[in-house]
């Protein structure tokens, strides 16, 4: 037996929802051969052109009907949209069974609240990619239920994995998670827009003020990862006294730079409790 089929996961797969990211974990699961399209099942709504489209780029299988996803499936996705989420998974109740895995990629539903709208005490994962999943480098945080055996815990790992980095956490930090991580690609491209257009504003072609921000960028990163060192220290060792970056520093100290990114990460986590409770 080959690796590509040595690391393939037993069962059928079910997607209820086809948006981006339902696309990001379709083209990591079968990239890395833990599916075949055929064990593969999307539903959605209405979207018959969404579906359609999925069915041509990856082969799987696709349908209207969420009872024969539901049928088919040892492990179902939930994917739908958080406001359509009570109404969607309370039509459901009664036909998810005990012995099904069921991983909910929406954003604030606790574990409890779906096992109740669902009417099933069942094995229940929670989780909360980010966007960066489009390109394989997600950070995910898994959090599980009680009913969660440590095999499908392994199994929802690997499955996140092929679309990035998995992180399994309480589901009290998930929050956390999702004001960090969650919305951090967004708070990455607000300080690259800035940065772009300073260079631009000084003189550069805008293209160039691109790259050069964009490689400034991933060598931060792979120096963070690659050393281990702690970000202050790696900075401190970047800044010259008297010199070019300790001016620009003391700029972004004046404008409280920290403050105003650690205020953004609770506002964030905030904000994910307050969704959550909303649907108490």
């Amino acid at each position: 037996m080959n690796n590509h089929q040595a690391s393939s996961i037993e069962g059928r797969i079910g997607f209820l929802g086809a948006g981006s990211i339902v696309e990001a974990m379709l083209s990591g699961i079968l990239k890395k051969g833990l599916f075949s399209a055929n064990r593969v099942y999307v539903t959605n709504r209405s979207n018959s052109e969404r579906l359609d489209l999925l069915t041509e780029t990856y082969g799987v299988n696709t349908t209207h009907e969420k009872m024969d996803v539901i049928k088919a499936a040892d492990i179902l996705i939930l994917a739908m949209k958080p406001k359509d989420s009570a109404e969607a998974l309370k039509e459901l109740a009664g036909s998810v069974h005990p012995g099904q895995l069921v991983i909910s990629v929406i954003a604030g539903v606790s574990t409890t609240l779906i096992g109740e709208w669902l009417g099933v005490n069942c094995p229940i994962i929670r989780t909360m990619p980010n966007t960066s999943s489009a390109v394989g480098l997600s950070a995910t945080g898994l959090a599980a239920n009680q009913f969660v055996t440590e095999d499908q815990l392994l199994l929802a790992t690997r499955l996140f994995e092929a679309i990035g980095t998995v992180y399994t956490v309480a589901e009290e930090e998930l929050d956390i998670v999702t004001g960090l991580s969650g919305s951090g690609p967004a708070y990455i491209y607000y300080l690259v827009e800035a940065m772009m257009g300073a260079g631009a504003t000084a003189g550069l072609d805008r293209e160039m003020a691109r790259q050069l921000t964009l490689q400034t960028l991933l060598g931060a990163a792979h120096m963070l990862m690659d050393t281990r060192e702690e970000p202050a220290l790696l900075r401190k060792k970047v800044t010259s006294p008297g010199g070019t970056t300790q001016a620009g520093l003391e700029v972004l100290e004046s404008y409280q730079f920290q403050e105003a990114v650690t205020s953004a990460i609770l506002r964030a986590t905030e904000r994910s409790r307050e969704m959550g409770a909303a649907y108490q």
